[in-house]
């Protein structure tokens, strides 16, 4: 069985790798010319059934020693007082085992653990399933055949679009918006993240130690949803600079930075709401099928673990697994879809009432004995969402070496190559 990934960030390298082990040929397509190790993107969550596949893939050790080390929050109001937030012992109350790490670094390891042919600098045209396998043209490559194309293409998916529909179709706007960039490290936080809220606005910023660099981060609401090109970066940029030119507070001197920064990230704050996540041979995984819309929490342990059971359940039933695999994962889905209305309302305050409890809810939940806190997680919908569906256990597929072991990709136009034309 050949099988084609588009998408290399996170679903696309646990699938592909998985895959491998089961024996299956993977190629995976990514449009970005190279991956950006350890630089851009924002700090992610591992937790539930995702720390328990990066421990299956061996690669638990590595994660942990690439986490952020961002060890307390300091939640700064108008006309309020600073609120310090522990937050080790918020994340040890969530879970025995839970990491935060940039989504860059998340992306090297899952990728350098595949071993799997990666074409860079390309991208999908079209698809052509004609029941026994699909015809795939790129961008660059030559035309190709696969047995099954599996797109793992972030919230904007390429494969959505082509087999599914237009995107505007199957989008819920959930009414904000997230941006994320680096600049220099203006603030010397070390270990602490500061951030600033206001009805309808946060802002924050932490220290990247990897980079010596730091990150900014803006969340905001608006009444009525942005028109913008999801690819033009120099328009979001100037969508952010308007909406925030007047905040005050430290943001005149992050704003400064923002021209320069060559890993700005925007987007909506928004779901992906497919009823069903297969197209004859084609499937989607991760956001491209199901995201619970960026910033909310979840959305990359939910690409982890449903990646891990769609692998198995190709490499058990061929594609038919595509079905047995959406029926696997539903309840999970379903209920990550609870996540994003209910966590707007805490991670961007909409009225004055919010923002005097939030922050004070979120210094005295830490200080809470364990057992209290694991079971307010219990209750939490993102909790509720990634422990709703057990792992199942594929070990019987394997054929290729043990986890952990030394991977030699083989990746055309790869990390810091030039695409070939």
């Amino acid at each position: 069985m050949k099988v084609l990934i588009s998408g290399a960030s996170v679903a696309g390298p646990v699938l592909a790798y998985w895959l491998d082990r089961y024996g299956v040929e993977t190629t995976v397509v990514e449009r970005t010319p190279a991956l950006r190790h350890g630089l851009g993107g924002h700090a992610v969550d591992l937790f539930g059934p995702a720390t328990d596949v990066v421990q299956r893939m061996g690669l638990w050790d590595e994660i942990t020693a690439s986490r952020t080390m961002i060890e307390e929050l300091t939640i700064e109001r108008s006309g309020g007082r600073p609120v310090h937030v522990d937050l080790g012992r918020l994340y040890a109350g969530m879970s025995d085992q839970h990491v935060e790490i940039l989504r860059g670094e998340l992306t090297r390891i899952l990728s350098a653990a595949d071993p799997s042919e990666y074409l860079f600098g390309d991208s999908i045209t079209s698809l052509t399933d004609d029941g026994a396998g699909v015809d795939v043209t790129f961008e660059r490559s030559e035309p190709r055949r696969f047995d099954l194309v599996i797109g793992a293409d972030g919230m904007h998916s390429n494969v959505r679009r082509l087999a599914f529909g237009p995107e505007e179709s199957m989008r819920r706007h959930l009414g904000g918006y997230l941006a994320v960039y680096s600049l220099p490290n203006l603030f010397d936080l070390g270990t602490r993240m500061l951030t600033h809220q206001s009805v309808n606005r946060l802002v924050g910023t932490y220290s990247v130690r990897q980079t010596g660099q730091s990150r900014a981060m803006f969340l905001f609401r608006t009444a009525t949803e942005l028109e913008y090109d999801h690819r033009d970066k120099d328009q979001q940029k100037r969508l952010l600079a308007k909406e925030f030119r007047d905040y005050g507070w430290r943001v005149p001197q992050l704003l400064e930075h923002l021209e320069a920064a060559d890993d700005f990230y925007f987007d909506a704050i928004a779901q992906i709401t497919l009823d069903t996540w297969q197209r004859g041979r084609i499937g989607l995984v991760g956001d491209a099928g199901y995201c619970p819309a960026p910033a909310v929490g979840g959305g990359t342990s939910l690409a982890v673990a449903t990646a891990y059971i769609l692998a198995g359940e190709l490499a058990a039933h061929g594609p038919a697994g595509l079905r047995s695999y959406e029926l696997k994962v539903r309840r999970m889905v379903d209920l990550s879809r609870a996540i994003g209305p209910k966590v707007m309302g805490t991670i961007i305050p909409g009225g004055p009432a919010a923002l005097r409890l939030l922050p004070l809810a979120a210094s005295v939940v830490p200080k809470l004995p364990t057992p209290v806190q694991r079971f307010i997680w219990s209750q939490n919908a993102v909790g509720k969402a990634l422990g709703s569906t057990p792992l199942p256990d594929y070990s019987a597929l394997t054929k290729s070496p043990s986890p952990g072991s030394p991977a030699n990709p083989v990746q055309s136009g790869g990390p810091g190559a030039t695409p070939a034309p």
